[in-house]
């Protein structure tokens, strides 16, 4: 289909506390007016960038991908955001992809935020994962993987690019110029959603979250408060950007290998 309602839940996360997190989400997307096709949450939604892995980690199918299954069969929409899973003794920030019908498909975040030790507590994914919804190509990824061009360029001819993620607001800067340099340079719809509040760090987050056009525009921008958006998006609009002015197909060609081991000179 042509146009695709996206739905941003720009929330306001409760410390390591899984229960309030699904609550206070549900008073959230109850807050939707419209129809939706997507239903966008952030990075480690249940928890906040908590390192506390062990106490708050959930298998595949537990509590909480019952509940995005539950709320994806309500809206008849995807929902997507990122928890902290368990799978075979390690921990993953994973984002979870569920579909209406129940079907999930799974995303582990490939560069883990070193500065955090992220890198410590979390196993780094592998691979990609494009979805194909409601006629268009997805590529969703993780809040630290927006610094990196190569993992979110457009050699997968996706339609759409999304991040969830829990951005700090003293860097801001660098959330906003690079959203719209990933915008601008894949030729295609970007969303991030990020969340506001501050953490049991004490990192303060400003929102900032937006989706952005194929060309560089805003299509929203939210501002530094707990709030649900709604944008609707044109593929036939961006398709025909893209035939005008075809910088796509000049892009280079290399292979992506996937190492999580920096090369040394």
């Amino acid at each position: 289909m042509d146009q695709l309602n996206i739905s941003l839940v720009q929330a306001d996360l409760v410390w390591e506390d899984p229960v309030r997190n699904r609550e206070k989400l549900d008073h959230l997307i109850d807050q939707l007016t419209l129809p939706t096709d997507i239903v966008v949450l952030p990075e480690l939604f249940t928890s906040g960038f908590s390192m506390n892995a062990a106490p708050l980690a959930e298998p595949p199918g537990g509590t909480t991908s019952l509940w995005l299954k539950a709320k994806a069969r309500q809206l008849d929409a995807a929902v997507v955001g990122s928890i902290i899973t368990e799978e075979d003794g390690k921990f993953y920030n994973r984002l979870w992809w569920v579909l209406p019908d129940g079907q999930v498909h799974t995303y582990d975040k490939r560069h883990l935020f070193t500065l955090a030790s992220e890198d410590q507590v979390y196993t780094a994914g592998q691979q990609r994962l494009v979805v194909d919804f409601r006629g268009w190509r997805i590529l969703p990824l993780i809040c630290y993987d927006l610094r990196f061009p190569v993992w979110s360029r457009n050699d997968l001819a996706y339609d759409l690019l999304l991040y969830v993620a829990n951005f700090p607001d003293r860097r801001g800067h660098a959330w906003r110029s690079l959203l719209l340099a990933r915008a601008i340079e894949n030729q295609a719809y970007t969303v991030g959603l990020n969340r506001v509040g501050t953490d049991g760090n004490g990192a303060s987050y400003a929102g900032d979250s937006a989706v952005i056009d194929y060309a560089g525009h805003y299509c929203t921008h939210l501002p530094a408060r707990e709030m649900v958006a709604q944008v609707v998006l044109s593929k036939a609009s961006q398709d025909q950007f893209r035939a005008k002015f075809a910088f796509l197909a000049d892009q280079d060609r290399f292979i992506i290998d996937g190492s999580t081991t920096p090369r040394k000179r």
